[in-house]
């Protein structure tokens, strides 16, 4: 598309000159690792690395860019599913660098979900206050839904909300505990899902809470060490933590339809991502494999080497089109029927392009041989960032059991 084709010239005149600038490409050659962690302070990101994101999305944002997916209301261009799919790939499928960092999920085009969940849950009071700050980068929420005993299974928790008036005001008393609450070193507000009425298992008598990090009782804590570092995953505590009424995002009795509003876009993009990215790897191994000549001959006449890439470029061709049609779909029906129809299809685009990417950085390694294996060449550092939504944004057994419900008609679906 034509847009591809701006974002690409914004790329060259605005975001590569920044990206070499003040040795800015240290944060994406093989000083990569280390140059954004800050291995003394609990492996966080360092300050220079994210002040270069947040320059990244700052220009992105004044060319027009940055908020493509919202509204126009929002400064956006209402930008479809099929456009943010194609999108994704383009960008992830140009490789390693500034206008698409894989591993902080920062992009010349956001995918800015939190100010939209206001917009569809949130009070009128909520809306003023919330959205502006969010879009001028001022207000950062964290997602608390995953405990140290429950993960997948989002209906089970340990954290608790009791109704509890203070001062005469109507509100909420919190305890428990939330883990990957990704990014709460820089947050202003976590979204923590309490159970407050209802029995394990129940969807119903969940809340969403917006818990301020400066609430008394609320306290981060061990960061975790990952696969792809820095790390900005902690654990997080909330021991008496008290927040008013107004403090709750939705219906108190229906928190989750919160966490699962943007589900499936969520998906499809980061399927698209993870196509784009493996795309990458296959293409530089072609490149590579024409290239290099051993015994005096291109490692491309190989058909072991061949092989292998063959089956990796269908398997693309392949999911493209599914997650280009399951896109397209999307953009023709509410979330209320994305949810009932197409939950499946998203769940397939996901759980094969998560599979693909790491199966297509582990074939790159190889055919670069040592120099792949090396953190001269950004195949490690994809797979071990791709690996991660293998578990993450739902696991794929869970992406699976999504298929097989539908399939076995275990689920209802039209």
């Amino acid at each position: 598309m034509d847009y591809l084709a701006e974002l690409d010239a914004f790329i060259e005149a605005e975001i590569r000159p920044l990206e070499q600038q003040d040795d800015n490409i240290r944060f994406f050659d093989h000083r990569r690792e280390h140059a954004r962690t800050a291995w003394d302070n609990q492996g966080l990101p360092r300050k220079e690395w994210e002040d270069l994101l947040r320059e990244m999305r700052r220009r992105a944002d004044a060319a027009g860019h940055y908020r493509f997916a919202l509204p126009e209301e929002y400064g956006g261009r209402n930008g479809s599913h099929l456009a943010m799919a194609c999108i994704r790939e383009h960008l992830a499928a140009r490789g390693l660098g500034l206008h698409n960092d894989l591993q902080n999920e920062s992009s010349i085009v956001g995918n800015l979900v939190q100010p939209l969940m206001v917009r569809d849950f949130g009070t009128e009071e909520q809306k003023a206050e919330f959205i502006p700050a969010m879009l001028r980068g001022e207000m950062l929420w964290t997602f608390g839904l995953t405990e140290e005993d429950h993960g997948s299974d989002a209906t089970w928790m340990d954290t608790r909300a009791v109704r509890t008036a203070r001062d005469g005001r109507p509100g909420w008393l919190i305890n428990g505990n939330k883990m990957w609450t990704t990014g709460s070193h820089a947050a202003t507000h976590c979204m923590v899902f309490a159970r407050h009425s209802g029995e394990e298992g129940d969807a119903k008598g969940i809340g969403c809470f917006i818990v301020p990090y400066d609430a008394p009782g609320v306290e981060i804590g061990e960061y975790l060490w990952t696969f792809n570092m820095p790390t900005d995953h902690p654990r997080l505590s909330l021991t008496d933590v008290w927040l008013p009424d107004d403090a709750v995002l939705g219906d108190v009795d229906r928190g989750l339809a919160a966490a699962q509003h943007f589900v499936h876009e969520n998906r499809i993009r980061q399927a698209a991502s993870s196509l784009g990215a493996a795309q990458y790897c296959i293409d530089e191994s072609v490149k590579y494999a024409k290239e290099r000549k051993p015994f005096g001959k291109p490692l491309a006449s190989n058909q072991a080497i061949q092989f292998p890439l063959v089956e990796l470029q269908t398997e693309a061709a392949m999911l493209r089109q599914l997650i280009h049609a399951t896109a397209a779909a999307m953009d023709t029906m509410p979330k209320t029927e994305v949810a009932r129809r197409l939950s499946d299809k998203v769940s397939m685009c996901n759980y094969r392009a998560n599979r693909l990417v790491c199966d297509a950085a582990d074939r790159a390694m190889q055919v670069h041989g040592g120099l792949g294996y090396s953190r001269h060449k950004p195949f490690e550092h994809i797979y071990r960032h791709h690996r991660r939504y293998r578990i993450t944004e739902g696991s794929e057994e869970i992406q699976m059991r999504k298929i097989g419900g539908v399939m076995f008609g275990y689920i209802g679906v039209e």
